[in-house]
C-alpha cells in the first residue's frame, strides 16, 4: 500500500481482491468513491491519467508526483474561478449545440414531448451549433494562461443558460462532457424569461440564438448578441474574433449622421471629430477584456487574434477609429477598412471564431462564407 497527498486530499493505493491494480482510495470521507480519479471540488485529473480515472503507479515517480500535483493546481485555478476578474460568457444551448430539430419538436408538439425526447436520448451527444468552436477556442485560451501562469485568474468563465427543465437538461450536460467542455455553470430555468439570472452571475456577454433572449439581456443592460444557426468549420485555435466598428466597437453617432445626411455629411463630421474619440459601442468591454488577456502574450505566442473589419474608408474615416482605439489602449492585430465593399472575402480569409456586426447585410455575407456570425442589434 502507499499513501500519497494530491490536491489537497489523501489517497491510498491498493491491489488485491476487490481492488483493480493502482486503485486509489480515499482516506478520508470528504474525498471520492472507489476507484475515482482524485479530485478537490471539480478538481478532476483527465482519464489519460490511468485507464478508467485511476492513476498508474507507474507514473508516479518524484517528477510525474509533481507534474501531477501542477496539473491538479492548475485545474482547480481553471474551474474555480473568480467572478470578480473572469471574462463571463453566456451561451443558450441552442447557440452552443445544434437543437434545431428538437426546438421544432418543442413548438410543435409541446414541452412535455420535448422532456420525453430529451430523457430517451440523454446519452446521444447533440452536434455542435454555431458557437461550439467559439467556446473550443475559449477554452483553448484559458489552457494556455494558466500554462503561462498557473495562479491566473484573468480567465474566460462559460454558463450555460437554458430554459430546459432540469429533467431534460442531462442530454446538455453530458453533450458538454463529451466534447470535454469545460463548462463552470449550467442554469437549466424552466421560465420563460431566464435572462433575468445574468446579472446575478456577472455576465459580461450573452450569446442566444433566441431574438427574444436577446432583447430581455439587453433591457436588463446586459450585452448580448444574437448567433445565426449555421453550419461552420472555424480552426480550434488560436481564437479569432472580428468585430465591425460603428455600433459594435464604437458608438452609432457617425451612423445616425449617415442616415441623416448621406456619406458626405458623414465624412464631414468625421474629419470635424478626428481628435476626439468615439463613444464605446456595445462590445467594447468585450473588447478590452480581450485585450487585457493579449497583453500577457507576446504578438507572436497570443492565443488570441483581435480583427476590425468596418465599412468606414481608410483615406476620410479610418484615422478617428486608429485614434480612439489607441485613447481606448486597445491593441488590435489587424484592421480593415472595406470603403463599403463586401466583408465575406475577407472573413473567409481570416476565418475567425465569431465575427459581431450590426448589418444583417454583411450577416448575411459572413454566412455564406461559412463564419460564425453574431448579430449585435441597436434595438429590439
Amino acid at each position: 500500500m502507499t499513501m500519497i497527498r494530491l490536491c489537497n486530499a489523501s489517497w491510498e493505493m491498493q491491489s488485491g481482491p476487490g481492488t483493480t491494480p493502482s486503485t486509489w482510495l480515499p482516506t478520508n470521507p470528504s474525498t471520492p468513491a472507489r476507484g475515482a480519479a482524485p479530485h478537490v471540488g471539480s478538481c478532476l485529473l483527465p482519464a489519460s491519467a490511468g485507464r478508467g480515472g485511476n492513476i498508474n503507479s507507474g507514473i508516479l515517480g518524484r517528477v510525474g508526483m509533481l507534474a501531477l500535483d501542477r496539473l491538479c493546481r492548475g485545474a482547480e485555478a481553471a474551474l474555480a474561478k473568480d467572478p470578480s476578474k473572469a471574462l463571463v460568457i453566456a451561451v443558450t444551448t441552442r447557440a452552443i449545440f445544434s437543437l434545431e430539430e428538437e426546438h421544432k419538436l418543442y413548438l410543435e408538439k409541446g414541452k412535455e414531448e420535448y422532456t420525453r425526447h430529451q430523457q430517451a436520448n440523454q446519452d446521444k451527444p447533440l452536434p455542435p451549433g454555431t458557437a461550439f468552436a467559439f467556446i473550443q477556442a475559449v477554452q483553448y485560451v484559458n489552457k494556455k494562461m494558466l500554462e503561462n501562469n498557473p495562479s491566473e485568474k484573468d480567465l474566460f468563465d462559460i454558463l450555460v443558460l437554458s430554459n430546459n427543465s432540469p429533467e431534460s437538461g442531462v442530454r446538455i450536460i453530458n453533450s458538454a462532457k463529451h466534447y470535454g467542455l469545460e463548462i463552470s455553470k449550467f442554469c437549466f430555468v424552466s421560465d420563460e424569461d431566464s435572462t433575468q439570472y445574468l446579472k446575478s452571475h456577472g455576465v459580461k456577454l450573452f450569446l442566444s440564438a433566441d431574438r427574444t433572449d436577446v432583447c430581455n439581456a439587453l433591457r436588463r443592460g446586459v450585452s448580448a448578441v444574437l448567433i445565426f444557426q449555421q453550419k461552420v468549420q472555424a480552426p480550434s485555435t488560436p481564437l479569432r474574433v472580428v468585430f465591425d466598428g460603428d455600433a459594435v466597437l464604437f458608438s452609432d453617432e457617425t451612423d445616425q449622421i449617415f442616415q441623416k445626411q448621406g456619406l458626405e455629411g458623414a465624412v464631414q463630421y468625421e474629419q470635424a471629430m478626428e481628435a476626439v474619440p468615439m463613444g464605446e459601442g456595445p462590445l467594447k468591454s468585450f473588447a478590452m477584456h480581450l485585450g487585457k488577456m493579449r497583453q500577457k502574450f507576446s504578438q507572436e505566442k497570443s492565443p488570441i487574434r483581435t480583427y476590425l473589419v468596418t465599412a468606414r474608408s481608410g483615406r476620410d474615416m479610418g484615422i478617428r477609429a486608429i485614434k480612439t482605439l489607441r485613447e481606448w489602449g486597445l491593441a488590435i492585430d489587424e484592421a480593415f477598412f472595406m470603403d463599403g465593399a463586401p466583408k465575406g472575402p475577407i472573413l473567409a480569409q481570416i476565418q475567425p471564431h465569431i465575427f459581431f456586426d450590426d448589418g444583417l447585410h454583411n450577416i448575411q455575407g459572413a454566412q455564406n462564407v461559412g463564419v460564425p456570425s453574431a448579430w449585435v442589434p441597436s434595438c429590439c
